[in-house]
């Protein structure tokens, strides 16, 4: 009998396979929590309300700056001084008309809101909130359904 000859089986042995997958497991799940496609997606969609949000604040200073009154000139009236959405339902601010297509060609929506859409100047809801303070002159546009836990908004 010789020693030197290999009687054993060429292949792999049930341990090394599983050594295997569970490497292979534990690489995938750092992977997925080092890209995290679903946290870059919901923060991408954050910078496009934010955006958006500067977007139309943009456009309403230049209404205010193109008065000769410096107040906002809307025929859906003053700024609300409490939260109202910016949408044309009744109970919201209808904004739209006093800004496009002066000022905006289109107007944003957050596309992630419920009900978010446009379609025209007498049927949208951009999913964004409008707030005026009187007392700071200040103008606060907000994006409730922001993701991530974060709160965006832009105040001037």
């Amino acid at each position: 009998m010789n020693i030197f000859s290999d009687n054993r089986r060429r292949g792999l042995t049930l341990v090394e396979i599983l050594i295997v997958l569970a490497l292979i497991s534990i690489i995938a799940t750092i992977g997925f929590f080092v890209f995290n496609p679903t946290g870059q997606f919901a923060s991408a969609r954050n910078t496009q309300r934010q955006l958006h949000l500067q977007a139309i604040m943009n456009a309403i200073r230049q209404n205010i700056a193109d008065t000769s009154g410096g107040a906002f000139a809307c025929s859906s009236g003053a700024l609300p001084t409490s939260t109202k959405k910016l949408a044309s339902s009744a109970g919201d601010y209808n904004i739209a008309p006093c800004l496009m297509p002066s000022y905006l060609i289109v107007m944003p929506f957050d596309l992630s809101a419920a009900g978010a859409h446009f379609v025209s100047v007498s049927d949208y809801d951009t999913g964004y909130t409008i707030m005026y303070n009187a007392t700071t002159t200040q103008i606060t546009l907000s994006a409730p359904s922001a993701e991530l836990g974060k709160s965006i908004s832009v105040v001037r």
